[in-house]
């Protein structure tokens, strides 16, 4: 199932009609925290985001966007969180910018009409601001958050109690494919291909751009749940407002999925 923007996807998921999805992190601890019975059971990627300007603009560094308008997928992602963690670093705060928030889909458009001066975003958004010539890329999301984690894979835990093992091989399945992408830059190519053209119905172009320059845009392995990881998002987020109150790794996270993905191997794949 596609959605266009995060609000109608989280509402599907609390609903129960799509009780297996990827979210945006720090939007299924807020979900936890107000009771939805919702579980973190593997990570989609690594990194894989970026903040892109205008080719010809100005603006050169974090201190640059000081009152420009950047617009971010939503204030439960964590594009946003990683916006407010560059400003600190830079002795700045949210107050010095115009934060928008704004469907990913939208951006490219947003920027290349100069209705916002940044943007930031999941891939391929951002590639296709860069590949048609008028975007440049600021910072990638390693250089402001190493190790950069934008999107999880949620399932309802009532959904999880009925069904461990279709989650296990679900998780498996993203496990095993992650290692087949990363394994070689062959490889990447031909999933651009098969995927472009077979569920994107798009010109495979930007997905080869995407998963290629540079190589570690984005990164399919090392998904396993750690706990470190989410608790460096609860401090932003608690920071930012977006969180309330601390909220235990173990209420929102179940790691027995990615605990089992220990040892195991690529897909033998071969696309056709």
């Amino acid at each position: 199932m596609r959605f266009n923007g995060w609000p109608e996807l989280k509402e599907a998921f609390i609903s129960g009609n799509n009780p297996v999805t990827f979210m945006l992190a720090p939007m299924a601890m807020v979900l936890r925290e107000q009771g939805v019975p919702v579980k973190i059971v593997y990570l989609g990627h690594r990194d894989g985001s970026a903040l892109m300007v205008r080719k010809e603009s100005d603006l050169h560094t974090i201190e640059d966007l000081r009152g420009k308008r950047v617009a971010v997928p939503n204030r439960f992602s964590n594009q946003y969180l990683m916006i407010t963690k560059a400003l600190k670093d830079h002795g700045m705060t949210s107050k010095d910018i115009n934060l928008i928030e704004m469907p990913p889909p939208d951006m490219p458009a947003a920027l290349y009409a100069k209705a916002v001066d940044a943007i930031i975003s999941g891939e391929p958004f951002m590639g296709q601001t860069e590949l048609d010539g008028y975007g440049r890329v600021l910072y990638q999301a390693k250089e402001l958050w190493p190790n950069f984690i934008s999107c999880v894979l949620v399932v309802d835990e009532r959904f999880i109690a009925k069904n461990p093992e279709k989650v296990q091989k679900l998780v498996d399945g993203i496990a095993k494919s992650g290692l087949w992408l990363d394994k070689s830059m062959e490889n990447r190519m031909k999933a651009a291909k098969a995927v472009a053209e077979n569920y994107y119905n798009q010109d495979p172009r930007l997905l080869r751009f995407v998963l290629s320059k540079p190589p570690d845009r984005v990164t399919y392995t090392k998904l396993k749940l750690a706990k470190k990881d989410f608790e460096e998002i609860e401090t932003l987020a608690l920071q930012a407002g977006i969180l309330k109150k601390h909220i235990a790794f173990e209420e929102y996270a179940d790691m027995r999925f990615s605990e089992n993905t220990t040892g195991i191997g690529p897909y033998p794949w071969e696309a056709p």
